[in-house]
């Protein structure tokens, strides 16, 4: 009895045993592993080919009737997924779209509190019917009011100045076109740092998306090119000035557009209109480049970044990407610590817009804005800086007076601003 019971429990143990061990087969039988999201596969060498590139999934929205520019771009700017292109990788003069490379290189390197007295030979070699911001010789300057006089006013004198305080022209070209290299902007040869035409100059709509992505991330940048209004330094007074980005002030009849974020405008005779634009939207953020519209007149640039915007955010998930604005080494050495353009950025941008006015302190001076509505501005192309109140007649008829006696330049062969 003891024998026969002892087996009993031994074949009880065994089977229980083989039941434990066949379970998990028969769970992977009846259970079904989740089936992973397919890759999106992005052929490297599409957005290299003429044309336009775009992959809508169904229900996605057709690209926009209307865009007449030799080579656009609309890209994520957190993914860097390009949605769609058209002449991604032409190369093209950029006019001063190439400011945006010149800020990436230089903002890191120059403090914004560093005061600096202008002379004569820091000015030498504007080019003729440049946009200018009106950079006295003799006055001293801040770092942080250039900036102002490069991103809202295009001003190619601030430009001359910032180059000549860190290393001088020929110097700041080279330091671009390593930027540039590092950034993997493989199309951009860079001549002249403020973007005049000159032999041999070129970028591409991808090569500015990349820029204008990069620019999101550095916050000194993203505020400068956010500012709509400010004022700048004119010897006893200061003037007024406004971004020439007419979807940032909505100037000239062109609407402003919500939640736009900046980023760079151009224009010359070479390159007609160019623009980075960028702009936030329901959590996402988008960056759209436009090189030299064909139709429309020299106002088309904004309607058709307008519209590319506008695709793009509808399009946002319902396209597969056709290219990628890949980092180069220097910025994923830093992407980890680099933060979009939304929230803190954004905020610290619109923050510095609405602030501009009282940069000076003055309690009973006139907000930007509100002085500038009663100013008169240069046209497409102009200087950019009104000259409708006292202290901004004063100074701007010193600086153009200044100007003409040094080269008499004329201002009606084409501006880059």
């Amino acid at each position: 009895m003891i024998v026969t019971s002892a087996v009993r429990h031994a074949a009880a143990g065994a089977t229980a045993l083989v039941l434990a061990l066949q379970a998990p087969a028969a769970l992977a039988a009846t259970v079904t592993e989740p089936t992973p999201p397919p890759r999106s596969s992005v052929d490297p060498t599409e957005l290299y080919r003429p044309g336009t590139h775009v992959r809508r999934l169904p229900g996605a929205p057709a690209l926009p009737d209307g865009v007449s520019a030799l080579a656009w771009v609309v890209a994520d700017a957190r993914t860097g997924e390009v949605l769609a292109a058209r002449d991604a990788h032409r190369r093209l003069p950029p006019a001063s779209t190439m400011k945006a490379l010149f800020a990436l290189t230089a903002l890191p390197r120059l403090r914004a509190d560093l005061r600096h007295k202008v002379t004569e030979e820091e000015l030498d070699g504007i080019g003729a019917g440049s946009s200018l911001v009106g950079v006295q010789p003799g006055h001293t300057y801040k770092v942080s009011d250039l900036w102002n006089g490069v991103f809202l006013s295009s001003g190619n004198d601030a430009v001359r100045v910032l180059a000549a305080l860190d290393g001088g022209w020929e110097g700041m070209a080279r330091k671009m076109q390593e930027k540039a290299a590092a950034l993997g902007a493989k199309d951009t040869r860079v001549v002249s740092p403020d973007g005049y035409d000159a032999p041999g100059q070129v970028s591409s709509a991808y090569d500015l998306a990349v820029f204008g992505r990069a620019g999101l991330r550095n916050p000194d940048f993203a505020r400068y090119s956010a500012t709509p209004y400010a004022y700048f330094p004119g010897g006893s007074s200061s003037y007024g000035i406004r971004n020439t980005n007419r979807l940032l002030t909505g100037d000239d009849g062109v609407g402003r557009y919500p939640g736009l974020l900046g980023v760079k405008n151009g224009y010359t005779s070479a390159a007609g209109s160019t623009l980075i634009a960028a702009a936030e939207r329901g959590g996402r953020t988008l960056v759209v480049t436009v090189m030299n519209p064909q139709s429309g007149g020299g106002l088309a640039v904004y309607e058709e970044a307008r519209r590319l915007l506008d695709w793009g955010f509808e399009a946002a998930g319902k396209v597969r990407p056709v290219g990628t604005l890949r980092p180069g080494p220097a910025e994923r050495s830093e992407q980890a610590a680099a933060q979009p353009a939304s929230g803190p950025v954004r905020a610290a941008a619109a923050d510095a817009a609405a602030s501009a006015a009282e940069r000076a302190g003055d309690s009973d001076r006139k907000p930007a804005a509100a002085a500038l509505a009663e100013a008169k501005t240069e046209p497409e192309g102009g200087t950019g800086f009104p000259v409708g109140f006292v202290g901004s007649a004063l100074a701007a008829a010193a600086g153009l007076w200044w100007w003409h006696r040094r080269t008499g330049a004329s201002r009606t062969t084409g501006g880059d601003g």
